[in-house]
C-alpha cells in the first residue's frame, strides 16, 4: 500500500528582508529554492520529531528552543496515521488542509491520537511563530456506486436530512455567508445582510436582492432546509440575526454542505 509521507520542515532560518529592495514587489532571493525533504513511513513504522538530544539524531528535527527535545511521534497505520504528544504542557494542533477550519487537538501526554485527514499540517507552539510541518496520508477508500442504505429493494427510502439545491437563491445566500471561512478558516466574522447583498448583486439572479430578502432566506434555511432544532437567539448584527447566521455557517461547514468547489457559483471578487 502507499506510505504516509512527512514533509520535513525547512532547517534554514527565515531570511530577514533586505530594505534595499523594499520598493520591489518581489525581492531577489538570497538562495535558490529547493524541494522539501520527504520521509516515507510504511504501516507500523514511526518517527519522532523535536529538537533531538546530543548523540541521538531525530527523524524530524525542529530547531526552535520552544519545542521539546522529544516532542512527539508519528506512526503510520494503514490509510491514516497516529500522533503522540510527549510534551507535558503543550497542546498540538493538526489542521485539515482540505477543510474549512477543521482540526484536531492533541493534548499533552496523549498517545496514538488517530488523525483522519489525507492532507494535514501539524502546528507546535514555539518561541516565535508556531512551528509547522505537513503529513500526507494515503488516499482514503470509498464505496463504489450507491450506498446499500438507499439501494434496498424493500422498506422506506432514506431521505436526505439536508436537501439543498445549489441552483437556488437560498443556497447562494448560505454560500455568501460561509465564504469568508471557506477561504480563510481563521476568519471570525460572518457577513451581514448588507454584505451578502453586495456580494451577490453581480449575479443576474440576484440583481434585485434586498436585505429583507436575505433575512427571509436565512429564516427559511433555519426553519425548513437545515431545521435547526432550536432557533438561536438573535445576536449582534444587522437585522438582529447574528445568532442565526453563526449557527447556519457552523452547521453548513461542519457537515460539508457548502464546500470550496461551490465558490465558483459566486461572482469573481474585486481586487485592489
Amino acid at each position: 500500500m502507499d506510505t504516509v509521507i512527512v514533509q520535513l520542515p525547512d532547517p534554514r532560518p527565515p531570511v530577514p528582508p533586505d530594505r534595499r529592495f523594499a520598493r520591489l514587489t518581489r525581492p531577489p532571493r538570497t538562495a535558490p529554492p529547493r524541494r522539501p525533504a520527504l520521509l516515507h513511513l510504511g504501516p507500523g513504522e514511526a518517527v519522532e520529531f523535536g529538537r533531538g538530544e546530543p548523540g541521538r539524531p531525530i527523524g524530524v528535527p525542529i530547531a526552535d528552543q520552544g519545542v521539546s527535545r522529544r516532542a512527539g511521534e508519528i506512526t503510520a497505520a494503514e490509510d491514516y496515521w497516529r500522533l503522540s504528544n510527549f510534551s507535558a504542557t503543550a497542546t498540538y494542533v493538526v489542521e485539515n488542509l482540505e477543510g474549512a477550519g477543521e482540526h484536531v487537538k492533541v493534548a499533552p501526554g496523549r498517545l496514538g491520537a488517530p488523525v483522519p485527514f489525507e492532507f494535514s499540517r501539524i502546528l507546535l507552539p514555539a518561541l516565535g511563530e508556531p512551528v509547522a510541518f505537513k503529513v500526507f496520508a494515503p488516499q482514503h477508500a470509498y464505496l463504489d456506486g450507491v450506498p446499500g442504505s438507499t439501494a434496498g429493494a424493500g422498506g422506506e427510502r432514506t431521505v436526505s436530512p439536508f436537501a439543498l439545491d445549489p441552483t437556488s437563491k437560498y443556497f447562494l445566500v448560505l454560500l455568501a455567508l460561509c465564504e469568508p471561512r471557506l477561504r480563510s478558516p481563521s476568519a471570525a466574522a460572518v457577513p451581514g445582510a448588507t454584505e451578502v447583498v453586495a456580494r451577490l448583486r453581480a449575479l443576474p439572479a440576484c440583481a434585485g436582492l434586498t436585505r429583507s430578502a436575505v433575512n427571509y432566506h436565512i429564516d427559511y434555511l433555519v426553519a425548513s432546509k437545515l431545521r435547526l432544532r432550536e432557533a438561536p437567539e438573535d445576536g449582534p448584527g444587522e437585522g438582529g440575526a447574528g445568532g442565526k447566521r453563526e449557527e447556519l455557517v457552523a452547521l453548513a461547514l461542519k457537515f460539508d454542505l457548502v464546500r470550496e468547489e461551490h465558490l465558483t457559483l459566486l461572482p469573481p471578487r474585486r481586487t485592489g
